[in-house]
């Protein structure tokens, strides 16, 4: 008779066994970069949630395996958050329970291949709800979703332009279910290798139907990085360092210079010497300066981080004021409660002020850029809402210098290469340190990064579009199906409850049948 061994330290190894299975798909990111390992990172996770003797015992695998995804995608921040990092995980990884009971429900025991069709559907759907709940920015942002994994996969932004991230991520988990039922149950191996084969028909279909972008024009964007700059005196310093190596563009034809985040560490307003500096590097350049203020506003209260655009005639009035800050990095959520985070992390002294709406500039050339700052850059939603206010390019000003040695300036950098191909515009990343990125309209990279051991300018040749793509004219419809999918499930549940109550026939789909607390095996 098989029986399970319930003591408390089998089941603490089964779950340290599923957090290190959840943390798997970190290896599809950059630095690894293994982003054919998503296709089947997840099915080690969903061979254990679909073993679970119990559906609270898969409900806590969803949980831990959660947890183990959030902390691998997030590892780069241990040296900030400390022990906040295990604590977020913790409380992230709950929205996967729910998912982890429904592999189990329809992956477990011995499910038909009828059973397993649904699977196909449902699981996907599932998983894409807590990638949108903990997309919130104050839950921590989209950062790590499972589908920016393929932004170096020409095939993949195909399909983001026509669905966005989500889409990628709703596939991604479905090619893993397939791959789980493959592997684990002979009777569903039909549908599973259909599943596969629908998939790349499906992107054989994207690849053909949607729409590519049509260069009709070109713009030449310099990137100045200056590198690591250490010391009391470093904001001094680094504007020293970056104003010689903006002269380096002089002669080169440049449309506009971007800077990186908190590239300027005053306001302008009250350092008119800083701007008049900046206004001669545009003059002598020909091109405007796109620079990150990061400072106290002299005119309203607060600090603010903030892209100022400035002309041969000083700041042009056009500014952008950071509207999605980085929880405990830039403002430390109920700080009346929180605030001893201060103490023990890296958690703001002071919460930044929050920009009212996003910007598109004019500057100059015929040319209309849409800026991001920083965390902004992994919203799809955000680069959507330029790109359909009118933006030629998008621009993100950004600094990873905190984290020159981890995965985050590589995961930082590749984002961009999504946000260009869901929407059709291009996409320039520049940074104070690296890594600083360009990539083309339809989300491929204009030549190598720049590295965070760089200190130097880069001109890139941006081409131009100006086609509206699927996911900027419908906006995040695979989200809305998979709650579509998700809803129709739960009205099914709630036919098939009220049938039991009357004695009516048994489940529209069955639960998994256990002997002895193990899943069944056919014939049983």
């Amino acid at each position: 008779m098989t029986t399970i061994d319930r003591r408390p330290a089998s089941r603490w190894r089964r779950s340290a066994v599923v957090a290190l299975a959840g943390a798997l798909p970190v290896l599809a990111f950059p630095a690894p970069s293994l982003w054919w390992f998503a296709y089947v990172a997840l099915v080690p996770w969903l061979l254990l949630a679909r073993s679970a003797p119990t559906g609270r015992r898969a409900a806590w695998d969803g949980w831990c395996g959660g947890f183990g995804y959030l902390v691998a995608v997030h590892h780069w921040l241990l040296p900030s958050l400390h022990v906040f990092i295990f604590l977020i995980g913790a409380l992230l990884g709950l929205l996967w329970a729910p998912w982890g009971w429904l592999v189990r429900r329809y992956l477990g025991g011995a499910p038909s291949p009828g059973r397993c069709a649904l699977a196909l559907l449902v699981l996907p759907s599932g998983w894409l709800i807590p990638e949108l709940v903990r997309s919130w920015q104050g839950l921590g942002g989209p950062w790590g979703l499972l589908g920016a994994s393929q932004w170096q996969v020409e095939p993949a932004l195909r399909l983001a332009s026509v669905g966005g991230v989500w889409l990628l991520s709703f596939l991604v988990v479905a090619v893993n279910v397939a791959a789980a039922v493959l592997v684990s149950v002979r009777a569903a191996r039909v549908p599973a290798v259909a599943a596969v084969a629908a998939t790349a028909a499906a992107t054989c279909a994207a690849w053909a139907w949607a729409p590519r972008p049509q260069i009709d024009g070109r713009t030449r964007i310099a990137v100045v990085q200056p590198g690591t700059v250490a010391g009391a005196d470093s904001v001094a310093r680094r504007f020293d360092r970056e104003e010689q190596l903006t002269r380096r563009l002089v002669g080169q034809d440049v449309d506009l210079v971007v800077w990186g985040e908190s590239s300027v560490g005053y306001d302008l307003a009250d350092r008119p010497d800083l701007a008049r500096r900046i206004a001669a590097l545009s003059r002598e350049t020909g091109a405007d300066v796109l620079v990150n203020v990061d400072a106290r506003r002299s005119d309203r209260p607060g600090i603010y981080k903030s892209s100022v655009l400035v002309g041969p005639g000083g700041p042009t009035g056009d500014r952008y004021d950071k509207m999605r800050l980085v929880p405990f990095g830039e403002y430390v959520p109920a700080r009346s409660l929180l605030g001893w985070a201060t103490s023990v992390g890296k958690a703001a002294g002071e919460d930044r002020r929050r920009g009212a709406g996003q910007v598109v500039m004019n500057v100059g050339h015929g040319l209309r850029i849409g800026p991001l700052i920083c965390f902004e850059t992994a919203f799809p939603d955000m680069g959507r809402h330029l790109a359909d206010d009118g933006a030629d390019v998008l621009l993100g000003q950004s600094s990873t210098s905190t984290f020159q040695d981890s995965w985050a300036p590589g995961q930082h950098a590749s984002l961009a290469a999504l946000r260009a191909a869901e929407t059709g515009r291009p996409m320039v990343h520049a940074t104070l340190t690296g890594v600083s990125a360009a990539y083309g309209p339809d989300g491929r990279r204009l030549g190598p990064w720049l590295g965070t051991g760089a200190s130097t300018t880069r001109v890139y040749d941006v081409p131009l579009a100006h086609g509206v793509t699927p996911y900027v004219r419908y906006g995040d419809w695979a989200v809305h199906g998979a709650l579509l999918v998700l809803a129709a499930l739960c009205a099914g549940e709630g036919v098939r409850a009220l049938r039991l109550r009357r004695g009516g026939p048994g489940p529209l789909v069955p639960p998994a049948r256990t002997v002895h607390g193990s899943p069944a095996r056919p014939g049983r």
